[in-house]
């Protein structure tokens, strides 16, 4: 074992593409140095080609050379260019959030003395600059030119990369852990349902609720440990979760929230937002005084505000209940993700379907009640708060393809 190792320095290398048990340990150890590798993309990609094809992986001998020329494929360079991406990215963050840092080496600096010098010093190793001449070999020195076969259409085919990404939408929202204790499974059945904060909670827990019958209570309240218990014990079972219109579900979260004075809202955030960020609010959500113009006026200021909060511009915290939609879901993929996504306006047919995969023949039907904020944002709709939500939530509408609020007759 490295670790036991009394002599000498031990290491490994380690791949974006070996056993992923090995990284996180060796990541959050302090005591494990890290010297990463860093390679212009496109000669990493080249040179993996090329060393397929020879099945030659390390040149110590320039005698036992072996030649190939490696054909550029598009699609799999941006597969190539994304795995490397996402791994650096992957030990940035393991090293920020454990307070640590590595020693970072080009691979053009593989062969330069000093800087094997230093990486020396960094290891607390003592070394004459001299000591280092390396006895591996440049496999392939020569231009790219030469080492790909289909060059001139590599050459067009990269013009069409995005070099510093400019489509990018930046992001500065938080991240979100797994709400497992959210989760709602069937009691009877194989079913269990990742809600979405302001989403429509109440109606597919009822719907879960006439599925199982009458008697039966949904589980709830779990645990991590009781829900891998769950899901190893229901071999068979579905999970979902289900997607709400962010400028309806926007909407929910403020007149459940913020307009709403009663239990479960947010009584501490709504002072913040009506001295802060503009919002006229009653102090009596039924007030008459309170009319539609007060209503778009206010839910118009809570849109700027979300934008702002999501943005990390604000000191108020980001909410579940307005957390972006593509954010939540990335904190459910660290325990587990749903088997279906489901918008709202699909829920009908997807629950039908859903209990017919699993054998059950009568199903509940769909309770089309309008959700109770509904009729109020149809009033107040045009497209001025369509915009807004778009500013606010760029992501979701990209990910999931929302186009803008159709109001209700």
């Amino acid at each position: 074992m490295i670790r036991d190792k009394t002599d000498g320095l031990g290491g490994f290398r380690y791949f974006h593409d070996h056993d992923p048990r090995v990284l996180a340990p060796i990541l959050s150890d302090p005591r494990c140095a890290k010297i990463i590798l860093t390679r212009n993309p496109l000669d990493s990609y080249i040179s993996l080609k090329i060393a397929r094809a020879t099945d030659q992986w390390k040149l110590t001998n320039v005698k036992n050379r072996k030649e190939a020329q490696a054909h550029f494929d598009l699609h799999e360079f941006e597969r190539h260019l994304g795995q490397t991406q996402a791994f650096q990215l992957e030990i940035m963050r393991a090293l920020q959030v454990t307070g640590q840092s590595a020693f970072y080496i080009g691979y053009d600096d593989l062969h330069d003395s000093e800087v094997l010098s230093g990486l020396a010093h960094f290891l607390g190793a003592k070394a004459d600059p001299d000591l280092f001449q390396a006895n591996l070999k440049p496999q392939n020195p020569q231009p790219l030119s030469d080492k790909v076969a289909n060059y001139s259409q590599m050459e067009v085919a990269l013009r069409a990369l995005d070099r510093f990404d400019l489509t990018r939408t930046p992001n500065f929202e938080p991240r979100r852990g797994p709400v497992v204790p959210s989760y709602v499974a069937c009691a009877r059945h194989p079913l269990l349902y990742l809600p979405i904060r302001s989403g429509p909670e109440e109606q597919v827990t009822r719907w879960m609720s006439a599925l199982d019958g009458a008697g039966t209570d949904l589980i709830t309240n779990f645990n991590q440990k009781s829900l891998r218990a769950w899901l190893q014990n229901t071999p068979g079972h579905q999970r979902f979760t289900v997607l709400r219109h962010p400028l309806v579900r926007a909407h929910s979260a403020f007149c459940d929230k913020i307009l709403n004075t009663g239990p479960g809202s947010f009584a501490k955030i709504r002072q913040q937002l009506v001295r802060a960020h503009g919002l006229d609010l009653p102090d009596d959500p039924n007030d008459p005084g309170y009319d539609l113009t007060a209503h778009k006026r206010a839910f118009t200021a809570f849109l700027g505000f979300l934008r702002a909060n999501l943005n990390g511009q604000t000191s108020i915290r980001v909410d579940a209940h307005w957390a972006s939609q593509t954010t939540c879901l990335q904190g459910m993929a660290e325990f587990c993700l749903p088997d279906r996504l489901v918008h709202e306006d699909d829920l009908p047919d997807a629950l039908a379907q859903m209990a017919d995969r699993l054998g059950i023949a009568d199903t509940p039907p769909w309770d089309t009640t309008p959700d109770a904020h509904a009729q109020r944002l149809s009033q107040v709709h045009d497209g001025s708060l369509d915009q807004l939500c778009r500013d606010a939530y760029p992501r979701d509408y990209m990910m999931f393809g929302f186009s803008d609020f159709t109001p209700t007759a």
